[in-house]
């Protein structure tokens, strides 16, 4: 059976948090401005742009973004690692004939690092994408279904037509997923081979 599903990267197939804020934290510094980690983690997820905006001055916005990028392969990839269950995800769906799709708010080149690191192997890198515009993508692919723990994850999935999963590894409970359109919520993704089984088999049948 050929199909696709989606994941997001950031505090779904990984935990990139401290190495996200050290980045932020370097980031912001050099230009002249002090963060408080604990603000951070609840925006992450969202686009950089909009979470430097957030902290920073608008005319510094650029500049940060910049040493965002240059300290981020060397401050958060080595920090990202791999949560629960995320390989035997990406295994049950290579097992039953599909194909696994990261697509994420980050650059490409960055997603890709983390994946290197981490040693997961993915069909396809999409970046710089968010809620609808991860719809987009999920679309381009046909894809099934997309597994998150943001809303905005949410929201992409369901306007792609696509079953929206959601994982309370982020910083969002389930009823917040569940608002946000989730068909499912997992504490992690230790259960999603057995939901993939019996979604696939509903699919079969139908």
């Amino acid at each position: 059976m050929n199909f696709v599903v989606g994941f997001d990267l950031d505090l779904t197939l990984v935990d990139s948090a401290d190495g996200i804020t050290a980045s932020f934290v370097e980031a912001t510094h050099q230009v002249g401005v002090h963060l408080d980690p604990e603000e951070l983690r609840p925006l992450i997820g969202l686009p950089l742009p909009e979470t430097m905006a957030h902290f920073v001055p608008a005319e510094s916005v650029p500049r940060a973004i910049e040493v965002y990028r240059e300290v981020y392969p060397s401050l958060g990839v080595p920090a990202s690692k791999l949560l629960p269950g995320a390989p035997e995800a990406i295994d049950a769906i290579t097992r039953s004939g599909g194909r696994a799709v990261v697509i994420s708010a980050k650059i490409a080149s960055a997603v890709r690092l983390v994946l290197d690191h981490v040693g997961l192997d993915v069909h396809d890198v999409v970046g710089e994408r968010f809620a609808e515009t991860k719809g987009e993508a999920l679309r381009q692919y046909g894809a099934v279904a997309h597994v998150g723990d943001h809303p905005g994850d949410m929201v992409g999935a369901r306007s792609a037509g696509a079953c929206a999963v959601g994982v309370t590894t982020g910083g969002h409970d389930a009823v917040a997923l569940r608002e946000a359109g989730a068909d499912v919520v997992f504490a992690d993704l230790l259960d999603f081979p057995y939901w993939l089984d019996d979604f696939i088999a509903a699919r079969n049948a139908t």
